[in-house]
């Protein structure tokens, strides 16, 4: 793959995760397939471009730029538990300051769970999961693609904060957020089930993921 095409796909990617979430776009979509419908197809959206920019990556003339050492990869691994852990925590919940879902008006700013730590774990999750595999791969091609992945994740952060507080009027989105802030970091859990679960699901993510590693990346985990 030559690199015009390498950027090609790059440009797919900036162009799925920006286009679709513009107001006036957005809420065309959302007339039609409605809030949850826009939020799966977005996720679906998302995750087929970036595994092609992954797959692409892989495919680009390969220039080294550091050696892969055998630490980084426990790194990774530890990293990556938590980075399923923190999705674990996440999806399914309501979250007034992420750019989809559903079920804001149940979120209950005295007990935000993992949003008392950042408002927007799933870029976090991103964002990590980034700089976590950057360290093994030390070509150019996924320097750039782990790069700009991380980038975009900590860039996204501010620009849907931005919109989501005109959304919601500065004055509310202030009040929610100083709620968030001012909220005890440890509580202890509405339901133990529940959060039994959801520690079990982040196990079980990192385990399939370790798992499909060398199928669907084609490069074993260890």
């Amino acid at each position: 793959m030559s690199w015009a095409v390498y950027a090609g796909v790059f440009a797919l990617f900036f162009a799925t995760h920006s286009v679709p979430v513009r107001p006036a776009i957005k809420s065309r979509i959302i007339a039609r397939i409605g809030l949850r419908g826009f939020g799966i197809a977005y996720s679906i959206l998302s995750l087929a471009v970036l595994s092609l920019l992954i797959w692409s990556a892989g495919q680009a003339p390969y220039i080294q730029l550091w050696p892969q050492m055998g630490w980084q990869r426990h790194v990774v691994h530890l990293g990556m538990l938590a980075v399923c852990l923190i999705l674990a925590f996440t999806i399914g919940r309501p979250n007034p300051f992420s750019f989809g879902g559903a079920r804001h008006n149940g979120f209950d700013p005295a007990r935000p769970g993992i949003v008392r730590i950042t408002r927007h774990p799933i870029l976090l999750a991103l964002a990590l999961w980034a700089v976590l595999h950057m360290l093994p791969n030390g070509d150019l091609a996924h320097v750039l693609l782990f790069g700009v992945s991380g980038s975009f994740a900590v860039a996204g952060r501010a620009l849907i904060n931005g919109r989501k507080r005109r959304e919601m009027g500065a004055n509310q989105w202030d009040a929610l957020n100083t709620a968030v802030v001012t909220a005890p970091i440890c509580q202890a859990p509405v339901s133990w089930a529940g959060m039994v679960l959801r520690v079990a699901a982040g196990l079980a993510a990192f385990v399939t993921l370790l798992s499909l590693h060398p199928v669907v990346i084609g490069v074993s985990a260890f």
